[in-house]
């Protein structure tokens, strides 16, 4: 009896294993049965089924990251670029998932998605020229992918978070072309500058040469104005010593005359000393 007691409790542990199962936060869980799916809205916490008749399977819940393998693709120009991207996304409703992708692949969903995301950026960047996709446009493109994207994605049962692209390359025989061309076209800005700032310096020093011109033509015409005031002055003041004494200005411009003439030591004059030149040493050495 005692042995018949711990097997029954044996069977019904093990039933009550087999009957109950748990979801996480992170998890979402779909009931079977036979097969068929027959309820996906479980909250996280424990739950039942019936053994046999049931099963459970689960599907993460997180957003999930697909790495896509860079591909080619074609801009407005027929210019190929080949760009590397990557998807964020997660499942949105189990039901749609698991029929889509023949019972809850994530291979065949990850295959699915990427090609999607392929179709969608060969549609925007088709659109678009070299110089949009790689600078101005890209936050636009990604935008508009997501949006139609998201309209075909949802059918699979999947929701796209966001799309985006990690660079922009070119392919060997077109990279030496483009930069080629954009170093003429830097060159022919470089030269447009240059030529513009060698005809800006050359208004600049005209400008500066004029200023100079009309400086020095002003300087002069005040100098000359002042010179001939000071000769004026110094005209009158000679006049009037003059008329005061006329001896004693003879005296005084005789003997400026002798400073200037004897003042540098080094020259050496012939001069008769009956010469009016010396008329105020003839006078001196009569009265000794």
């Amino acid at each position: 009896m005692k042995g018949l007691g711990i097997v029954v409790g044996a069977l019904v542990a093990i039933l009550l294993y087999l009957s109950a199962f748990t979801v996480s936060e992170v998890e979402y869980a779909a009931k079977f049965r036979l097969g068929e799916v027959v309820r996906t809205d479980f909250e996280p916490g424990l739950h039942w089924q019936l053994p046999i008749v049931n099963n459970v399977r689960k599907f993460d819940r997180r957003i999930l990251t697909l790495d896509a393998q860079p591909e080619r693709f074609i801009t407005s120009e027929k210019k190929d670029v080949i760009v590397d991207s990557f998807v964020k996304w997660r499942i949105s409703d189990v039901r749609d998932f698991y029929t889509a992708t023949g019972g809850g692949d994530l291979v065949r969903a990850r295959q699915r998605l990427s090609q999607i995301i392929a179709d969608g950026l060969r549609a925007e960047f088709a659109k678009r020229t070299l110089q949009e996709v790689i600078s101005t446009e890209r936050e636009e493109i990604m935008q508009s992918l997501v949006v139609r994207a998201s309209g075909v994605a949802s059918s699979l049962g999947i929701e796209i978070v966001d799309v985006r692209v990690k660079r922009i390359d070119l392919p060997d025989q077109v990279s030496s072309s483009v930069f080629s061309r954009m170093r003429a076209e830097r060159k022919e800005v470089a030269n447009e500058l240059r030529s513009e700032g060698n005809e800006e310096a050359e208004k600049i020093a005209a400008a500066a040469d004029r200023e100079r011109t009309v400086l020095l033509a002003e300087s002069q015409r005040d100098a000359e104005r002042i010179r001939g005031e000071g000769d004026a002055q110094a005209a009158d003041l000679y006049a009037q010593a003059y008329e005061r004494d006329r001896e004693f200005y003879s005296f005084y411009r005789s003997l400026q005359a002798y400073r200037n003439t004897f003042g540098s030591g080094g020259d050496v004059m012939m001069l008769d000393s009956t010469s009016e030149f010396f008329d105020y040493f003839g006078q001196q050495t009569d009265e000794d």
